[in-house]
């Protein structure tokens, strides 16, 4: 799977709603997810001085994810493939 970032403007009068936000974007995820097609809610990070908010999903296609975001109410800016670093073991 590949993980995916949601871009949403979450204005500081609602930064308070971010645990809804994210409960809603994990049950949409799950309703959305089926034998042929798979979507996760990973998390969300937001960034008060941007008003913006992301949120991760785990996913095949950028296209489930923003159906996902827009089933959750997200009202998503835009949906992009990410990337993430990780350390290596020793």
């Amino acid at each position: 799977m590949k993980q995916f970032l949601v871009e949403v403007f979450t204005a500081r009068a609602k930064a308070g709603k971010l645990a809804s936000a994210e409960r809603r974007a994990a049950l949409a995820a799950r309703r959305l997810s089926s034998a042929d097609r798979e979507v996760q809610f990973v998390r969300a990070t937001y960034i008060p001085e941007d008003e913006i908010c992301f949120f991760v999903f785990d996913a095949h296609s950028g296209r489930d994810v923003a159906l996902a975001a827009r089933r959750a109410g997200l009202e998503p800016i835009r949906v992009v493939e990410a990337v993430s670093s990780t350390k290596e073991e020793r």
